[in-house]
Parts: structure tokens; sequence; C-alpha cells
């Protein structure tokens, strides 16, 4: 567990930002840089300090600071919306990474980047479905051979699907499990499905995530750290949990079908998930 350490978490008004602060916070300092895109002021935990910015401009936000470890969460994570905001795309991810890095570099710190698990889709496929997947492939492979060329200490975890507390419910940015417990909350009888509606899926609580994240910052180096639940689920599967019906939509470019769950290395650090999307769903069905 770390402690005592200077971490700057990069989209830490984020989902997945602020509960690995909320995590952090009690035994480290936590200074967070978040654009607000996605990001909210209502997801600010006490204690940690807030700065407004965009990550291209990190070596001006944080300038005179010193850090044992940044965490990389501030990027454009959408993959059907992507295609048609590539301009954010490439502003937040592509361009964004040379000076993260750099800063990262530039201070002696560690970088934690969240890669994206799109890029395991349908057997590699899908690296180049949507300008999101394909940004974050272009972006890891840039951190691996950035490190061979000038020395960079670093990890790269790969996220999948996650959900739970601070998930975003509503909106072209919202998630699976918390878009349907708003529908739901709505008294909808059915939920929307896009088509085939067989999309496998290894839903992971975003707990199982932080806990993760933090024995990687603290043992873990390269490449390929996956952070997965063991199990997967089809979309179906999730509406049948939720005991409503289908409304079909039209299959939408850029959505993969599987992707390959790669968790070995990061279990090897001592990690395992131990949360139930089955349990978090009946916990908190309206």
């Amino acid at each position: 567990m770390l402690t005592n350490k200077r971490i700057l978490v990069v989209g830490g008004a984020g989902f997945i930002g602020s509960n690995l602060i909320e995590h952090l916070v009690e035994h480290n300092s936590v200074v967070s840089i978040d654009n607000y895109s996605t990001g909210k002021i209502n997801n600010h935990v006490k204690g940690a300090e807030y700065r407004a910015g965009n990550a291209k401009d990190i070596g001006l936000i944080a300038k005179d600071d010193l850090f044992d470890i940044v965490f990389h969460l501030g990027e454009y994570s959408r993959v059907e919306s992507s295609l048609s905001e590539i301009d954010k795309v490439l502003e937040y991810n592509l361009y964004s990474i040379f000076p993260v890095v750099q800063y990262v570099k530039s201070k002696g710190a560690k970088l934690i980047y969240s890669g994206s698990s799109t890029k395991f889709g349908d057997n590699g496929a899908n690296k180049h479905a949507s300008p999101y997947a394909w940004t974050k492939s272009i972006n890891t492979e840039f951190i691996k051979n950035f490190a061979d060329w000038y020395g960079l200490n670093y990890a790269i975890v790969y996220f999948y699907n996650a959900y739970g507390n601070k998930e975003i419910s509503e909106g072209s940015y919202s998630t699976l499990v918390a878009k349907y417990i708003n529908i739901c909350s709505s008294g909808a009888e059915a939920l929307p499905v896009v088509t085939p509606g067989t999309q496998l899926r290894n839903f992971t609580h975003v707990s199982d995530i932080v806990s993760a994240l933090d024995l990687v910052a603290e043992k873990g180096s390269g490449d390929d750290f996956g952070i997965g639940s063991d199990q997967s689920y089809s979309v179906l599967d999730v509406v049948a949990m939720f005991g409503k019906k289908v409304e079909w939509l039209q299959e939408r470019q850029g959505n993969r079908l599987t992707a390959e769950l790669k968790t070995e290395k990061t279990k090897a650090l001592g990690w395992s998930p131990v949360e139930s999307l089955k349990k978090y769903i009946e916990k908190n069905m309206p």
C-alpha cells in the first residue's frame, strides 16, 4: 500500500480518479489536475488539492512541484462518441501524452498510465476501430519507446469496463451499469442494447481497480497490467440481471465483441478482484 508519497492524479475529479484519490489521500499527499470535461467538482475528496487545466499543460500547472508517482487517468475515454468527437480525442489523448511523459521524466517520478482494453478487442483488430482505441494504443507504444530511448519508470494498466460509485449515469459519456440503473429508476420496462447484444465484457468494480492501481504503482513495472474481473458477461446477461426486456438498437461502429483478459501480471503482484456485478446490481436496483 502506498504511504507517504507525493502523488499527482491527472483526471482526479473523474470516476476512477476520484475513487483513487479517496483511497490514497489518507496516507499520502495528493494533487489532482482535471479539465472537468467529464470530471465533477462534486467528486472532490477532502484533503486533496485540485487544480483546473488540461493534461498537455501539466508542465505549467505543476511546474514547481515534486512527485513520486503520477497517475495519468485524464484522457478521453468513450469509444462510440469518439467517432464524432475526434478533435477532442486528439487533443486530450494524442497531443497530451508527450507533455505528460516529459514532465514525469523531468521530475524523476513514476508514471502509471491507463491504457485501454480496447487494444485487445477482437484479437487486436479493435485498436483501429475508433479514434479512442487508436490513440490509446498509440500512446502505450509511445510510452514504451520513450522509456527505451530516454529511460522512464512506468507501468501501463488496462481497465475492463469499470462500474461503481461515481460512475457517469447520463449522457453520451455514461457507462452501461450506471445508465441501466438510472433508466430503471424511471420505471422503464426495457433497457437499450446495441445489436447483437452478445458483446462480452469483464465488468470490474472500481474498488477492485483502485486496489490494483495502488499495487501496480508500488510494485509494477512495464506493460500489460490488466485490471479486470475473471467473470465475463454479455450485455444481454446484464439486462437479465436487471430483469428487464430488451430495446434493440442498431449495431454501432467501434463496438467490439470480445477483448482478451490479460490480468496475469497484475495477479502476480498479489491482486485479485473480489466484487460481484450480480450482487452490485441487486443492491442498487431502484
